[in-house]
């Protein structure tokens, strides 16, 4: 029987029939009443913001075939012929349904990519190297949650060769079910960073949460994880064994497995030396950007594509947008890495901006933003921050965004600093202000902190 019939679905979510269509085979599946196409399976969720159910008679005129509800008087109200199922939970129907369908993926390995930091670039990099000579699909954005992760996986097809899958976290116990969803023949674990401790509590609460990755591997698996994050490869093995699976390792160290020599982080590429023998180069910029290049190596050699088209699918890879992504504004250089942050990211992005070879005469201005949900770490991790900005030897002007970086500048009392208010009362144009004619301006901060709007400050100044 077809994955892609009403029986079927049925079957793999545990629902109940409200209501039944036609005979038909469905076309995909939409959480988005308004992107919804003919023959669509509609997934009604609820949400912190909006609820599916609100929409069910617009994804019908749309021509969902079929919807998944829980809430029967929304269904009823809705007084379509459709087919219907009705389910206790949406969400988790959507991750069961997820779940059945990489179980009929039987011409496909699938990866998972996790971690701290860098797992969308990775996830972009893997692409770039596999689909050189594979079929395949890989998670659009940072689908990475218990919605992203089933939508990318119901959106391969079953004659993909690959799929890629990115697992991020906010709280204990949220990557385990999309481990055991996912059943990984491939996991990487690309960092273990202070990430989301308001819900993770610390540093080994992260690290525990990053290996439950692991739980969800197929027998014989293979995992790829960082061999410079403290703890990670002494965490991951009683795992990996128990799934009688295999580690590689990779990163700077002379005990990795893949290591990254030679690093020359450019202002346009940026280069380094593979096991001390293969040159390779790729357009991403950044020193912590190799560490993302060697897990994606990883998967690629065990994925069986070549050493020739490794290299040049790195040499033609593209960066996700804002992350070290470069734009020139009326002769002002800016960097924006301020799709996410926390304070491995924060330091990383500082960095390679202090040591940049920029041309002679160049003003660095970083413009940085609050770090978000790093609970009673907050404090200290902004502190932190602003003190390595402000004793950056490249950096002349550190402009501060948000109340927690505010306060820990004025703690810090530097001349370099400058405290703008919120970007969408003014600060935006206060920080745009900052910068001049051939000046290169980090931006560097939470996503919620929108530091975008500087860009588009410094373009409104030019136009």
């Amino acid at each position: 029987m077809s994955f892609w019939t009403p029986e079927a679905i049925k079957a793999a979510v545990a629902g109940t029939y409200l209501a039944r269509g036609e005979a038909t085979t469905l076309s995909g599946v939409s959480i988005d009443s308004r992107t919804v196409k003919p023959g669509d399976l509609f997934v009604a969720l609820r949400g912190a913001t909006t609820d599916g159910h609100r929409y069910l008679g617009q994804a019908l005129a749309l021509g969902a075939a079929m919807v998944l509800v829980e809430d029967r008087a929304a269904w009823e109200a809705a007084g379509a012929s459709a087919w219907a199922v009705l389910v206790p939970d949406t969400g988790a129907a959507l991750l069961r349904l997820g779940a059945a369908y990489r179980r009929t993926l039987d011409m496909t390995r699938v990866v998972a990519v996790g971690g701290s930091n860098g797992k969308t670039t990775t996830v972009r990099l893997i692409h770039a190297m596999l689909s050189r000579s594979l079929r395949g699909t890989h998670s659009p954005k940072s689908f990475n949650n218990a919605v992203g992760v089933p939508l990318t996986i119901l959106a391969a097809k079953r004659t993909d060769q690959y799929l890629i899958c990115e697992v991020g976290t906010n709280a204990p116990g949220e990557i385990a079910p999309l481990a055991r969803a996912v059943e990984p023949d491939v996991a990487v674990i690309t960092s273990v960073g202070r990430e989301h401790l308001e819900g993770l509590g610390s540093l080994d609460g992260v690290l525990k949460e990053e290996v439950s990755l692991l739980t969800g591997l197929r027998r014989g698996g293979l995992a790829i994880l960082n061999a410079d994050a403290p703890g990670l490869v002494e965490a991951a093995q009683p795992i990996v064994a128990a799934q009688g699976g295999t580690i590689l390792t990779f990163g700077e160290g002379a005990g990795a497995d893949l290591r990254g020599g030679d690093i020359r982080a450019g202002v346009d590429v940026t280069t380094f030396m593979l096991n001390e023998r293969t040159a390779m180069r790729m357009p991403l910029l950044g020193r912590h950007n190799v560490t993302n290049a060697l897990a994606a190596i990883g998967v690629a050699r065990r994925l069986g594509v070549p050493q020739g088209e490794i290299e040049r699918g790195l040499a033609e890879a593209a960066g996700p947008p804002m992350r070290l992504e470069r734009s020139e504004i009326g002769g002002v250089t800016v960097i924006n890495d301020a799709y996410n942050a926390n304070p491995e990211s924060m330091l990383a992005a500082l960095a390679w901006f202090a040591a940049a070879p920029v041309p002679v005469g160049t003003r660095r201005v970083v413009v940085l933003g609050d770090m978000l949900e790093l609970g009673e770490a907050a404090p200290a991790a902004h502190a932190e921050i602003v003190r390595a900005a402000t004793t950056c030897a490249g950096v002349e002007r550190v402009v501060l965004v948000g109340p927690m970086m505010g306060a820990a500048g004025r703690a810090e009392g530097s001349l370099r600093l400058r405290m703008v208010g919120p970007l969408r009362e003014g600060g935006a144009v206060e920080a745009a202000s900052e910068c001049r004619r051939g000046d290169w301006v980090l931006l560097k901060g939470s996503r919620g902190m929108e530091l975008e709007h500087v860009a588009a400050a410094l373009r409104e100044r030019v136009s």
